[in-house]
């Protein structure tokens, strides 16, 4: 192990912060704490690859990635903050969580793309500080339930006096697919008649597409963001800090709603609990079990041969003076070859017979196929369905990884209909593609034919999600060319590179709606605010920047405390959504489980829609929706750009 870079010299403070990792999502996390949160962050990265050999390319690339969104905030108003101190080692061992400074650290996060390294550094760092908050990435679900109670548990017995209430953030488990697949599943439905769910919680969002002439938008319950898209210019801005008063504004006053007539919306439009989610093998049709276990083809065969047997029945029966029944029975005979030969018979029966035992060589491998198929011998990626012929109207998503695999279940739960593209016949979406049902295409996008296959030029929006860049704008760009029209999201990483994509896309197809996406991006704010101990519901995209949903306790917040609704909303900061009036004793950690409340009383629930003039109090929570800077102004952090007023408005920087 060794120093890989220290601007900030000596050894780290008691409350700051860790951050391990080896992907983007720990360069935006570590650059989130130190940019919005003010925060001392040490930044563990990894050194050597499997076979032992230094590798610094990795880390080199996520230093450099960190270094150009700190100077992004350097350049801002409100300058400079500290560049993370940065360790290099193969693994995460204890050593390396103590000389990252584990025993006096505030949070630890392990955002590792490996679940078995992070789940080992967890229970090494809780032995090492059972006070510790831990964030933990895991994309397996049940085992992330499992190893937070676990983790709990553990701080509560290696520390007896430890708060009981300091275990409700004490352990988090996080997935950045499950945070960003919302988002990225609304990308392709926004500006339909579809809701999007802000991480499949409490509160449903929905953006709309600039309104036609003499037409007034709806405002829904509020109005959450006004985008950059306006009537005569559907596309927008590219939603980046060069859009400046172009691009969109998160959280405006009613003052700039009334102003900005014309512009797309973001606007939270129903509220209610979602219940749990559907269990995978569940959102596919209910059709009949025939169905689901025999292919379509199969299906015909059998009934040709049924039909078949039934007409051979019934040209018995009118040849010969035999009762139905028994011309039906010697029909079956023959079929099966145990009758007596129709030797002097007359010539029609001997015929019928021939027939018979022809269609009794043919139902053979029929009943052979069926039955192998019933066992599923067949199922592999052969039994994909392929698109219908007719289809129409579908979102064509590209890479069945960790985050289309996410995607596809929620726009199944959403009813929309999707072809999947994957080139990889062992990804880990295709199974859950093959138990939904769902059209999968095996090949290369970038091969031709392959995005013909998927029916892209029928299709109503692209979502190319595999962890290429240039894979994804490959395929957008030919998509385009097939389908100038076409809806196109795109998941990529650098901004830059981003930016440069829009304005390309939009110059060769100004009347397209073209977005990217950052999984990184979209996942980074809920990472910081586990971190910060604050339970962050979710976070949506509007364009190229990144609005939260978060619980708050009002005691504590002067911007909050003693203020009515109305007082306690900043334009550009925060707004506050609903109430929880459930006593302190009474109320759920986890907001998700909590139905919403219809009445206004003081009964158990949560109050949306509430009165402008209700007084916050120490014993409130609430939840809100927030820019990043905001939030970390609520949690006592400086925001960046010195101290705003209660009507200053949006800055026209990025959150």
């Amino acid at each position: 192990m060794a120093l890989f870079a220290q601007p900030t010299p000596g050894e780290p403070r008691p409350g700051h912060m860790i951050v391990c990792g080896d992907d983007a999502l720990a360069g935006r996390l570590a650059a989130e704490l130190t940019t919005v949160y003010r925060e001392r962050v040490t930044l563990v990265v990894p050194t050597m690859d499997s076979t032992g050999a230094t590798n610094l390319t990795r880390a080199s690339a996520l230093l450099g990635r960190m270094q150009a969104v700190m100077n992004r905030t350097a350049d801002a108003p409100g300058g400079s903050a500290a560049a993370p101190r940065m360790l290099e080692a193969p693994v995460i061992t204890e050593a390396v969580l103590v000389e990252a400074g584990v025993r006096e650290a505030a949070a630890l996060a392990l955002v590792h793309d490996d679940d078995a390294a992070n789940i080992q550094a967890a229970l090494a760092a809780r032995r090492l500080n059972p006070r510790l908050r831990l964030v933990i990435r895991l994309y397996n679900r049940k085992l992330g339930q499992h190893l937070e109670e676990l983790l709990d548990q553990a701080a509560a017995l290696a520390a007896p006096g430890l708060d009981p209430d300091a275990l409700d953030t004490s352990t988090t488990v996080l997935s950045d697919a499950d945070t960003s697949a919302p988002a990225l599943a609304a990308t392709a439905v926004a500006g339909t008649s579809k809701v999007v769910q802000a991480d499949g919680l409490l509160l449903r969002a929905v953006e709309r597409t600039p309104p036609g002439r003499g037409e007034v938008a709806d405002p829904g319950l509020c109005t959450l963001a006004l985008l950059s898209s306006t009537t005569t210019d559907p596309a927008g801005a590219e939603g980046s800090d060069a859009s400046g008063q172009d691009g969109p504004m998160l959280l405006p006053d009613m003052d700039a709603v009334a102003a900005a007539t014309g512009r797309g919306t973001v606007v939270l439009e129903t509220v209610a609990h979602t219940g749990p989610a559907s269990a995978p093998g569940r959102l596919a049709g209910r059709g009949l079990p025939l169905a689901s276990l025999f292919s379509r083809r199969l299906r015909w065969s059998l009934a040709g041969l049924v039909a078949s047997v039934l007409g051979l029945a019934v040209a018995s029966w009118l040849t010969t003076d035999y009762h139905p029944l028994h011309a039906a029975y010697l029909t079956l005979l023959d079929l099966f070859a145990i009758g007596d030969p129709a030797t002097g018979e007359p010539t029609a029966r001997q015929v019928l017979q021939l027939l018979s035992g022809l269609t009794g060589l043919l139902l053979l491998p029929v009943l052979l196929a069926a039955v192998l198929e019933g066992l599923g011998t067949f199922r592999t990626v052969s039994a994909l369905r392929r698109p219908p012929r007719g289809l129409s109207g579908h979102v064509v998503l590209l890479g069945l990884g960790k985050i289309g695999t996410r995607v596809l279940a929620r726009l199944r739960e959403l009813d929309i209909p999707v072809v999947c593209v994957e080139e990889d016949p062992e990804a880990r979406g295709l199974p859950l593609a093959r138990r939904l049902r769902v059209p999968t295409v095996l090949g290369d996008v970038t091969q031709e034919g392959v995005l013909e296959a998927a029916k892209i030029h029928r299709a109503h929006a692209l979502l190319a999600l595999t962890s290429s860049d240039t894979t994804n704008l490959e395929a957008a760009l030919y998509a385009r060319s097939v389908k100038p029209d076409l809806r196109v999201a795109l998941r990529l990483y650098d901004d830059e590179f981003a930016t440069a994509v829009y304005r390309t896309l939009r110059a060769a197809h100004p009347q397209a709606l073209t977005r990217s996406r950052s999984v990184s991006t979209l996942a980074a704010p809920a990472f910081a605010g586990a971190m910060m101990g604050r339970q962050i519901l979710g976070a949506i995209p509007v364009e190229r920047r990144v609005l939260l949903f978060a619980a708050l306790n009002v005691a504590g917040h002067p911007q909050l405390e003693g203020r009515t609704v109305a007082e306690s909303f900043r334009a550009g900061g925060w707004r506050v959504l609903a109430l929880d009036t459930a006593a302190p004793d009474d109320r759920l950690p986890d907001l998700a489980a909590n139905p919403a409340h219809e009445d206004s009383d003081r009964s158990a629930g949560l109050v949306w829609d509430v009165h402008p003039g209700y007084v916050l109090r120490p014993r409130d929570r609430v939840v809100l929706a927030a820019t990043r800077q905001g939030l970390a102004e609520l949690l006592g952090r400086p925001p960046r750009g010195g101290a705003r007023g209660a009507g200053s408005g949006w800055t026209g920087r990025r959150d």
